[in-house]
């Protein structure tokens, strides 16, 4: 069965990606993974969004995920995350809406200094649980078009998105939006070449 993990909202600053809203549906981890998983998935979120160029999509295949970015060229931006088996045109379409939802809801000021807790905007549950199911949700994308004809960027591996020299393993441990758990977490998981090296 596909699974859709995580939806998020960004907005790209010269310097960094910072998370204006997130859901998720862990419930296929273990208890005590789910923290460190979620965290996770914030901080690849956040990374390949300052990766990815203003008006561009990209998708990053990474073991059984799939990460799906799009930013746009007001710098607002939408990752989803999902098992690899999820349709592309779907995940892309979500992120469409959502964006184009959020952008209708939350003012514009608000992007640079929004945070998670500082920005209304409740929908994203809602379009995680409803978007689960993509046969359903790709009905309704039907209608409202394909995607605009922006080129999307399919990578293999997280490794590909990082800058030349740039290592996974010295982003996460300079990472000040990860806890000492979630180090710990990764660095077993790597050790382990586990299912949940990235996510």
């Amino acid at each position: 069965m596909v699974k859709l993990y995580y939806l998020s909202v960004l907005y790209k600053n010269p310097t960094k990606a910072t998370c204006l809203k997130s859901a998720s549906d862990l419930s296929s981890f273990g208890f005590f993974q789910r923290n460190s998983v979620q965290e996770f998935m914030k901080f690849t979120s956040q990374i390949l969004v300052e990766r990815t160029t203003a008006a561009s999509r990209s998708s990053v295949k990474e073991q059984e995920y799939m990460c799906y970015v799009y930013v746009r060229s007001d710098n607002l931006a939408g990752v989803v995350i999902s098992d690899h088996e999820y349709p592309h045109r779907v995940a892309h379409t979500l992120i469409n809406l959502v964006l184009d939802e959020f952008s209708k809801k939350v003012p514009v000021t608000s992007w640079p200094l929004g945070t998670n807790s500082t920005i209304a905007f409740n929908d994203l549950d809602v379009y995680l649980t409803k978007y689960q199911n993509p046969q359903e949700a790709d009905a309704m994308t039907k209608i409202q078009g394909d995607l605009d004809e922006t080129k999307i960027i399919l990578h293999n591996a997280l490794e590909n998105v990082l800058q030349r020299g740039e290592k996974l393993d010295d982003l996460v441990a300079k990472s000040e939006e990860l806890s000492s758990q979630s180090k710990a977490f990764y660095k077993t998981a790597r050790k382990t070449n586990s299912c949940c090296v990235l996510l």
